[in-house]
């Protein structure tokens, strides 16, 4: 009898631990339900908005990794999340075809309207903000990666974060300085690593490098146009091939969410090796824990190993 009353009372103990234990893992998210919630459409911008909320919002990014920014479409359990967020902010500048389905009730921020655009390579004059634009489509959304984007970028998103919770003001301030700290410091190194280099030219297998060439002074030739997904011309191909042999490059790079067939085929054809770098509107499901500052310099070395840089 009282073996089997040790037993009862063991399964007890067994059953008041696993009791307390699921009520405080539930009172973990009710805590977290409590924080306002932000979504943000691109790597970049939710690199940002993690850096400097902290751990004050429930902060998320709408693309799952491994998802190709150019071709997402929301689920519908996701539209009701990007709904019910206290704050929207999306890149614009053409890259999220589906945010014009929504019906915001909740603030929205289109980043694109605060940076300096691009216009593509048809296209003579630069936009900036205040400016008339007839045609989106006809802006280069890959700002990101102008380092002077990425600051503004961060100025908008910590007002948008003190209007939210005010009482964390000085708190996000001060993680808008450490950003943009890390920022400038990424910049100086950018422009010291690539301030001499026996190459100039970098190929990719779609243009999405065109902010970053034109900061660092260096020129980007592309297998394809804005769309990674566009089939390229077998005369487009030739041209690269040639143009690799003729200066002598070692490396073409394409990107994670793409198929590497095309740029393969003319490192085969041309005897070089096949890299890759990352245009940071998304990040691969192995780089979860990623940040901007380091697929940046991951980028930078391998645009400096291309260019046989000093």
């Amino acid at each position: 009898m009282k073996k089997f009353l040790g037993v009862i009372f063991v399964l007890f103990a067994i059953i008041a631990v696993v009791q307390m234990s699921m009520q405080k893992e539930q009172s973990k998210d009710e805590v977290k339900s409590t924080k306002p919630v932000v979504a943000l459409s691109t790597f970049s911008l939710y690199d940002i908005a993690r850096h400097i909320a902290g751990d004050t919002l429930d902060v998320f990014m709408i693309m799952p990794p491994g998802v190709d920014a150019h071709s997402f479409e929301p689920t519908p359990k996701l539209i009701v999340k990007i709904q019910k967020s206290a704050l929207v902010i999306y890149s614009g500048a053409g890259l999220e075809p589906w945010i014009k389905r929504f019906q915001f009730t909740s603030h929205v921020i289109n980043m694109s309207e605060y940076v300096k655009l691009r216009e593509l390579k048809e296209c003579a004059h630069e936009h900036t903000h205040g400016e008339h634009v007839s045609h989106e489509s006809s802006l280069d959304p890959h700002y990101w990666l102008d380092i002077e984007n990425m600051i503004k970028a961060t100025q908008v998103i910590t007002e948008a974060f003190i209007k939210i919770l005010p009482q964390h003001k000085s708190l996000y301030y001060k993680n808008e300085a450490s950003y943009i700290k890390m920022l400038k410091e990424l910049d100086v190194e950018y422009k010291a690593s690539l301030k001499s280099c026996k190459k100039e030219t970098i190929i990719v297998n779609h243009d999405a490098f065109s902010y970053l060439a034109q900061r660092y002074g260096f020129h980007v030739e592309a297998l394809s146009g804005l769309s990674p997904d566009a089939q390229p011309s077998a005369k487009n191909m030739a041209k690269l091939i040639e143009h690799v042999k003729e200066h002598g490059l070692k490396t073409v790079f394409f990107e994670s969410f793409v198929s590497d067939k095309a740029i393969k085929s003319i490192a085969n054809e041309a005897q070089v090796k096949v890299d890759v770098l990352y245009p940071l509107g998304n990040i691969t499901k192995q780089q979860t824990n990623a940040t901007y500052e380091e697929l940046m310099k991951s980028n930078l070395q391998k645009i400096s190993h291309a260019m046989e840089c000093r």
